[in-house]
C-alpha cells in the first residue's frame, strides 16, 4: 500500500465522515508477521467477535487452526466442508444432537440454498486483517471492510453507485457475518464489475458488533474508484453536510 494512497483516504475520510470508525482490510498471505498469528483458543470462536481487537487497531493473522468456528474455516476458504448436519443446524435442529438456529424453515430449504452458495479455496495459508491506518507499504489489501452506522452507510452506499449504471452496485446476500465480509466481497473482487457487500445481518453475529452497526465490504479496485470520486460527488453538497453533522 503506497503511503500516499493510504494518507489520501485518511484525509478524505476525516473531511467527509468526521471521526467515524476506520475500516479494516484483509489480504491473503504466505508471509505474515509471526507475532500477529492468532494462536488456537486465544480468541473467541466467532471470527466477528475475534475481530473486535483488529477493529481497535491490532493486526491479526489467522490460519485454519486459528479459527474456532467450523463455519469460519469454511467461509475464509480454509476448509471446503461445512459442519456435519449443517442443514439441520441452520433450520430445525436434531433433538439431542444438533441445536437449531431456525434461520431457514426446513433442512431441505437449507440443502437447496447451499447449492447456490459461492465458495472458494484460500489462495494462501494465512489471512491478515489490519485497520487502514496501520497498513504498511508491504501490504496489498484485497478488500476494505467498514463497520458503520446508518448515516455512514448511506454515504458509502451512495458513493458506490456514483459512477455505476447497474441498479444494484451493492448487494446484501443471506449469509454468516464472516461470509459477508470475506467470502462474498473476495469473490466480487474477481469480477469485471465488482459490487460492494452489505452485511452483518447474521443474528448470531450481531452480539459482537455495536447496535445500529452493519458491515460494508468493498473490493479494493472498487474502493480505489470510490476514493477518487469522493471530492466530486454528493459529499461536497449541502444534503450531505446536514447528515455529516450527525456523524461523531
Amino acid at each position: 500500500m503506497e503511503t500516499y494512497a493510504k494518507n489520501k483516504f485518511l484525509a478524505l475520510w476525516k473531511h467527509f465522515f468526521n471521526n467515524a470508525e476506520l475500516p479494516l482490510t484483509f489480504q491473503y498471505t504466505d508471509a505474515p508477521s509471526l507475532s500477529e498469528i492468532v494462536t488456537p483458543g486465544s480468541e473467541p470462536p466467532c471470527l466477528i467477535a475475534a475481530l473486535v481487537r483488529a477493529r481497535a487497531g491490532y493486526p491479526m493473522t489467522f490460519e485454519e487452526k486459528s479459527v474456532g468456528c467450523a463455519g469460519g474455516k469454511h467461509y475464509l476458504g480454509f476448509n471446503p466442508n461445512l459442519a456435519p448436519h449443517f442443514e439441520h443446524f441452520l433450520s430445525t435442529g436434531l433433538p439431542g444432537r444438533v441445536e437449531a438456529e431456525r434461520y431457514k424453515k426446513t433442512p431441505e430449504i437449507v440443502r437447496r440454498t447451499i447449492q447456490q452458495w459461492p465458495s472458494f479455496t484460500a489462495p494462501t495459508r494465512y489471512i491478515t486483517f489490519k485497520r487502514w491506518d496501520i497498513l504498511e507499504e508491504t501490504d496489498f489489501p484485497e478488500v476494505v471492510v467498514f463497520f458503520a452506522e446508518p448515516d455512514v452507510l448511506s454515504g458509502l452506499f451512495t458513493l458506490a453507485g456514483f459512477d455505476e449504471t447497474m441498479p444494484e452496485p451493492t448487494r446484501a446476500p443471506f449469509g454468516s457475518g464472516c461470509s459477508t465480509i470475506v467470502t462474498y466481497p473476495y469473490l466480487e473482487a474477481q469480477s469485471e464489475r465488482p459490487r460492494c457487500v452489505l452485511g452483518m445481518f447474521d443474528v448470531s453475529a450481531r452480539p459482537y458488533v455495536p447496535a445500529n452497526t452493519l458491515s460494508f465490504a468493498v473490493p479494493m479496485a472498487k474502493f480505489e474508484t470510490m476514493v477518487e470520486n469522493m471530492g466530486q460527488s454528493f459529499l461536497v453538497e449541502k444534503p450531505w453536510a446536514a447528515v455529516q453533522q450527525r456523524i461523531k
